[in-house]
C-alpha cells in the first residue's frame, strides 16, 4: 500500500510537469498565454512605477541586477526583523530578533535556503512572517527561476543576450508563482490550515490544563513554501505540524508541489532547445538518482533499528522514531528524499531520528545538489555535470568535446571545475572549522559519529541552500548563525555567477554542425554515463566524510 501511494504521487508529478513546463517556456519566451489579457496590464503598471525598461542585458548586467536587487531586499528585511516588536500585526507581542539570528535569517531566506534557527510561532510577528518570510519565498524562488531562464536562453544558442532580470522577475511572480500559490492556499484553507491574523488561543485541555494554540497566516506561507522549493515553516515542527499538514491530501499536494516546478524547468529546457529528447535524457537521469535514494531510504527505515532488534524488540513496523503515525514509513521516506533532492528542506518527520543509512540519503542528496534541485539552480548544476560528462567522454576518444553544437574548451572546463570545487570546499572546510573550535563543538548534542553528522549536515544544507537540518544541533548561537550565513551566501551566488558565465561563453561561440562522429547527448548511453559521473564525483568528494559519519554510525549498531 505504501509503495502504491508513493507511485501515485510520483506519477501525478510527472503528468503535471509536461503542461506546466510548456507554460513556463511560454512565460520565459514572452509567448501568448491565457493569463496575458489580465496580467499584461498588471505587469505594465509595475514596470511603469518601477522605471523598468524592457531592454536585454548582458550576463554581467543580469548578475549585477540580480545581486543589487537581492541586497536591497535583504537590507529592508533586516530592519523589519530588528524592530518587529513595534510593528502592527503583532498580537502575540513578539520581541525584536537578536542581531546574529537576524543576519542568519535574512541570508537564509534571501538565498532560498530557509534554514531556521528560530521557532516561527514564537520568534516572528505576523507582519514579519508575511513581509519578510513569505515575501522572500516568492522573491528567492523567482530569482532562481529567472537565472535559469537566462542560462537556458544563452545555452540554447539563439541569442547572446540573457533577457532582462527585472522583467523576468515580475513575469515569474505574476504568471507562475502567484497563480499556483493562490490555488494551493485556497486548498490548504479548505483542508484546515489556518489563515488568520488573530492572536494565539489559550484553551483548557481535557486534563484541565491550559495550552496555547498558535495561529496566524499559515496557508499563504505554506503554499509558496512548497511550490518555491523554499522549505521554511510557520511552526518549528514544519510540515509535521498538524496545522501545516493536517490531512493525507495536504501531504500529497505538498509532496507534488515540492517536485513540480523543479521538474517542469527541465521540460521547459526541452522546448527552449527545440530538442525534447535532450530534456528527457536530463529528466531521466535526475529521476533515476531520485529513485535510488528513495529505495535506500525506504528500505533502511522499514528495516528498523538494528540495535533495538538485538535487544529482542520487534521491528516489524520499522523505525517510527521522529515520524508521524498518520504518515508512516512510506510517505515519510518519500518526503525526506524529495525535500532534499529538490533543495526544499521542508520536513514531515525529523531527520535527526532517521537510521544512519536512512539519514545518509538526504545528506547525499544535498551534497550532490543536482537531483532536480531548487527551481532552476538544480537544473543548472545538472547541465554543469552534463558538460563535464561530454568533456570526459571526449578525452577518452581523443575528440574535441561538443555540447549542444558548441565546442567545450579550456575556459568552460576551468569555470566548471571551479563550480564543482566550491561546493565541497564550503561544506568540508566549514565542518572542519566547527569541529576544532569550542564554539562549534559545544553545540553538538550527541558526541561521536552522529555528532559529526550533525555538523556535516548543517553545512551541507547551508551550502546547497536546502534548509533541512538535524535539529539535535544547538545552532542558535553567534558562531553557527554567522558561519552558516556566510556558507549560504557563497553557496548561492558564487555558483550562479560561474554557471551563467559558462552559458555566456558558450553563447558567444559559433554552432558546429553535427556529424557522424558527434557524441550524442540525448540517448540512453549519455544518460547512463551522466548518472555514473554524478555518483562517482560525489563518492570521490564526500565518501571520506560520510565514512566518518553515518556509515561509521551504522556499523556501530
Amino acid at each position: 500500500m505504501e509503495i502504491l501511494q508513493i507511485g501515485i504521487i510520483l506519477l501525478i508529478f510527472v503528468l503535471l510537469c509536461i503542461p506546466l513546463g510548456k507554460y513556463i517556456y511560454k512565460v520565459a519566451e514572452h509567448e501568448r498565454t491565457f493569463l496575458d489579457p489580465l496580467l499584461d496590464k498588471i505587469d505594465n503598471f509595475i514596470y511603469r512605477i518601477s522605471g523598468i525598461k524592457k531592454e536585454d542585458m548582458s550576463w554581467k548586467q543580469y548578475i549585477l541586477a540580480l545581486i543589487s536587487c537581492n541586497a536591497i531586499a535583504a537590507f529592508i528585511a533586516y530592519l523589519i526583523l530588528r524592530i518587529q516588536s513595534i510593528h502592527i500585526l503583532n498580537p502575540n507581542n513578539i520581541g525584536n530578533m537578536e542581531q546574529g539570528l537576524t543576519f542568519n535569517t535574512v541570508i537564509s531566506f534571501m538565498t532560498n535556503t530557509n534554514l531556521q534557527d528560530y521557532s516561527g510561532e514564537s520568534g516572528l510577528s505576523y507582519f514579519s512572517q508575511m513581509a519578510v518570510i513569505t515575501f522572500f519565498m516568492f522573491f528567492a524562488a523567482a530569482t532562481g527561476l529567472a537565472i535559469s531562464f537566462a542560462f537556458m536562453r544563452a545555452i540554447s544558442g539563439r541569442k547572446r543576450e540573457m533577457g532582462n532580470f527585472y522583467v523576468d522577475l515580475v513575469r515569474i511572480i505574476t504568471r507562475i508563482l502567484l497563480p499556483l500559490s493562490i490555488i494551493a492556499a485556497i486548498f490548504y484553507i479548505q483542508q484546515g490550515v489556518p489563515q488568520t491574523l488573530v492572536s494565539n488561543k489559550t484553551v483548557t485541555t481535557i486534563e484541565g490544563k491550559f495550552q496555547d494554540i498558535s495561529m496566524g497566516p499559515v496557508a499563504s506561507l505554506e503554499a509558496i513554501k512548497m511550490l518555491g522549493t523554499n522549505g521554511g515553516g510557520f511552526f518549528s515542527a514544519n510540515s509535521a505540524h498538524p496545522f501545516e499538514n493536517p490531512t493525507p491530501l495536504t501531504n500529497v499536494v505538498q509532496s507534488v508541489s515540492i517536485l513540480l516546478l523543479a521538474g517542469a524547468v527541465v521540460v521547459c529546457f526541452g522546448y527552449m532547445l527545440k530538442k525534447k529528447k535532450q530534456a528527457i535524457s536530463i529528466f531521466i537521469a535526475m529521476s533515476v538518482l531520485l529513485l535510488i535514494g528513495l529505495v535506500i531510504c525506504y528500505a533502511s527505515e522499514k528495516a528498523g533499528n538494528p540495535a533495538l532488534a538485538n535487544l529482542g524488540l520487534n521491528q516489524f513496523v520499522g523505525n517510527m522514531e521522529g515520524k508521524e503515525v498518520r504518515l508512516g514509513i512510506g510517505l515519510s521516506s518519500l518526503f525526506t528524499t524529495i525535500t532534499t533532492a529538490t533543495s526544499t528542506g521542508a520536513v514531515n518527520n525529523m531527520h535527526d531520528s532517521l537510521t544512519p543509512i536512512g539519514g545518509l540519503v538526504p545528506l547525499m542528496n544535498i551534497m550532490l545538489n543536482v537531483i532536480f534541485g531548487g527551481i532552476g539552480t538544480g537544473f543548472m548544476n545538472m547541465i554543469m555535470y552534463a558538460i563535464l560528462t561530454v568533456f570526459l567522454c571526449g578525452l577518452m576518444v581523443g575528440r574535441t568535446p561538443e555540447f549542444l553544437s558548441k565546442k567545450i574548451e579550456a575556459k568552460e572546463i576551468k569555470l566548471i571545475a571551479l563550480a564543482i570545487i566550491i561546493h565541497p570546499l564550503l561544506i568540508l572546510m566549514s565542518s572542519a572549522l566547527a569541529l576544532v573550535v569550542p564554539q562549534g563543538t559545544e553545540s553538538i548534542s550527541n558526541p561521536g559519529f552522529h555528532g559529526f553528522t550533525q555538523v556535516l549536515y548543517q553545512f551541507s544544507s547551508a551550502a546547497a541552500n536546502n534548509g533541512s537540518a538535524l535539529e539535535g544541533l544547538a545552532d542558535n548561537t553567534m558562531f553557527w548563525n554567522i558561519a552558516a550565513g556566510i556558507v549560504m551566501f557563497c553557496g548561492r551566488y558564487l555558483s550562479m555567477i560561474i554557471l551563467i558565465a559558462v552559458a555566456a561563453s558558450l553563447a558567444s561561440k559559433r554552432s558546429i554542425p553535427a556529424t557522424s562522429g558527434t557524441f550524442r547527448t540525448d540517448n540512453g548511453i549519455f544518460t547512463l554515463t551522466l548518472i555514473f559521473i554524478v555518483l562517482i564525483m560525489g563518492a570521490l568528494t564526500f565518501f571520506p566524510a560520510l565514512a566518518l559519519g553515518p556509515i561509521a554510525e551504522q556499523l556501530t549498531l
